[in-house]
């Protein structure tokens, strides 16, 4: 719900402060006449994907886990974006994207909290941390507030930056980042974001987060970093109360937790792709994280969305 305001405000402000029908929207579900959001708020859908629209864009919004209702909506959705139409995706909406094969390997923008699950559904599909992506063959927001900004580069483009910069104004939103702004991330530990954290450190969780299905020795790190392990493990201790070890743990387990609850892998997959070779010693780390079994907190989120097929979480 969110994802879908934060892209028709920014430009109806845009058309008031210009005096100008610019911008419209046309809201389209893949169906049916009615849409009901993750929050259970209900959206009136203007028209469906069958009918004849005319657009220059097709975003689409859906919590990652949620499949077409039609085997034939990917072919459809080919279809539009053949007959010109710039296909795209905000946040979880990336997953359907890709699924339908419209993406035509342009880069992709997917939420941090997302990436893990996209890469074991999607290892050949390249994607990035930035906050948005525009391309002229797809766009993609990775959450709410990033979908504010890719609707102010449209505006941008198409009334000019003072206009861009008023509608920001109008809705206190801080500035318009450019494209290649990264995404921020909390950082487990502490009570901040990566951001946040000492370059050392947060140079050492970028070289161990590269493969998580490969997980680099410390000794390693240290080195690429020209420190000593026991330096290493120092820094971490100062920056988020952990040594390296259990720091990484954590990631290779938030990653893994991503796994299970966004996709139907195996759990012995899941394990291989946070790097376990393993599957008992994965599942006792993940309850010793988390309080269950992986298979325990699948079970719970598929009965969750059973529940008026609400998407668990949604971002």
């Amino acid at each position: 719900m969110a994802c879908l305001t934060s892209v028709i405000e920014p430009l109806r402000a845009a058309n008031e402060i210009s005096d100008q029908g610019v911008f419209g929207w046309t809201l389209i579900s893949e169906s049916g006449p009615r849409v009901t959001s993750s929050a259970g708020v209900v959206f009136e859908a203007d028209a469906t994907l069958a009918d004849d629209c005319a657009l220059d864009y097709l975003l689409l919004l859906s919590a990652p886990s949620i499949r077409f209702a039609d085997d034939k909506t990917p072919a459809l959705l080919r279809r539009i974006a053949r007959h010109g139409v710039i296909p795209g995706a905000i946040s979880g909406g990336v997953f359907p994207l890709v699924r339908s094969g419209v993406a035509n390997r342009a880069p992709l923008s997917v939420h941090w909290c997302y990436a893990a699950a996209f890469a074991s559904e999607f290892p050949d599909m390249p994607f990035s941390d930035r906050t948005i992506e525009i391309d002229p063959r797809c766009v993609t927001a990775s959450g709410a507030a990033a979908a504010f900004d890719l609707a102010l580069h449209l505006i941008d483009a198409k009334l000019g930056h003072a206009i861009a910069t008023e509608v920001a104004c109008w809705f206190q939103h801080p500035m318009m980042r450019k494209e290649g702004v990264h995404q921020i991330v909390p950082a487990p530990g502490t009570d901040g974001a990566s951001t946040d954290l000492p370059p050392l450190v947060a140079r050492a969780i970028e070289l161990f987060t590269r493969d998580l299905a490969e997980p680099v020795p410390m000794a390693d790190i240290a080195d690429a970093l020209g420190i000593t392990p026991r330096h290493l493990e120092r820094s971490f201790k100062r920056a988020t109360g952990q040594n390296p070890t259990g720091y990484f743990r954590h990631l290779r387990m938030k990653a893994a937790r991503q796994i299970v609850m966004y996709s139907d892998d195996r759990m012995g997959d899941v394990a291989a792709a946070v790097g376990y070779s393993s599957v008992q010693a994965f599942a006792k780390h993940y309850r010793n994280t988390f309080g269950l079994s992986p298979q325990e907190d699948r079970k719970r989120i598929n009965l969750y969305r059973v529940e008026g097929n609400l998407p668990v979480p949604s971002v």
